[in-house]
């Protein structure tokens, strides 16, 4: 956001934004190992003063932190992104992928900082195999890891899933807030927040959108969320919920568009601005 100097500050900062280029396990369109970069390029356009809460919130510091190098192995690359968001201290992370396999890293250093940690996923796919293409890290077994950490997982913008996803989680399937739920349940949001417990981590793909939105991601949905149906989303999950960390992931940069980095660039600073209220402030 071309913050001045005393906002970046890396031991006064709050938020730390976290670079992982990594895209080696994507199963369609590669590209997003170059979305970090993108992002943040990007985000030089967002306005400081967010137009729906009325006021900066910059003022709390956003540090960019080194980024996570691409390992050999999917398993070596969890590990690193693991280490990067351990050392980060207490500092509310905002990891911009890459693939979504980071998220599994991500949530496991946040669970051990913080207990009862519960997920809030915003995607079109669940993200649910038990392993693909060879490896139990692939981005689309992701989810299936993040149970492995906590139960408490609400899934939002799901669209897309496996026969053995179906089989294997009957649960989370059952609970799934589709698009579908978003567009005929006026208590969508409500039966959200009643899958998530005290302490939420948001991870968010942004093929959870509708690809008019996002053009630019590896694996393309139709039929999926707005904006204003994902930010009014964010803003009572922070309002009632403490968020204690955030991954955006999955954008993949289109050559003469910046549509997609854009909207990611500015997702970040809504969940920047949010959790400066409620009891996300408090943290």
């Amino acid at each position: 956001m071309n913050l001045p100097p005393e906002l970046r500050r890396a031991d006064e900062s709050r938020y730390a934004i976290l670079p992982v280029p990594y895209d080696d396990t994507a199963s369609y369109l590669k590209g997003s190992a170059c979305a970090p970069e993108a992002i943040i390029d990007a985000s030089s356009q967002v306005e400081d003063f967010d137009e729906e809460l009325r006021a900066d919130y910059r003022q709390a510091g956003i540090v960019t932190l080194d980024a996570v190098a691409p390992a050999d192995t999917p398993g070596e690359q969890m590990k690193r992104v693991y280490e990067a968001a351990k050392s980060a201290g207490d500092k509310f992370i905002i990891a911009l992928g890459g693939e979504h396999s980071i998220t599994a890293p991500l949530v496991q250093a946040a669970a051990e900082k913080h207990a009862g940690v519960s997920v809030l996923q915003i995607d079109a796919h669940a993200d649910l195999r038990d392993a693909y293409d060879g490896t139990k890290h692939s981005h689309a077994c992701v989810m299936r890891r993040v149970l492995e950490i906590t139960n408490n997982i609400a899934q939002v913008g799901i669209r897309n899933f496996s026969r053995e996803e179906f089989l294997d989680c009957p649960r989370q399937v059952e609970n799934f807030i589709t698009p579908l739920v978003v567009e005929t349940d006026t208590r969508w949001i409500d039966r959200t927040l009643d899958l998530l417990g005290d302490t939420v981590y948001i991870t968010i793909d942004v093929d959870g959108f509708d690809p008019c939105c996002v053009p630019g991601t590896g694996t393309p949905e139709p039929g999926g969320l707005t904006w204003r149906q994902v930010t009014t989303l964010l803003r009572r999950v922070c309002s009632l919920r403490r968020v204690i960390g955030a991954d955006i992931v999955e954008v993949v940069p289109l050559e003469g568009q910046k549509v997609s980095e854009f909207l990611a660039a500015r997702l970040a600073y809504k969940i920047i601005a949010y959790t400066q209220s409620g009891p996300s402030a408090a943290r």
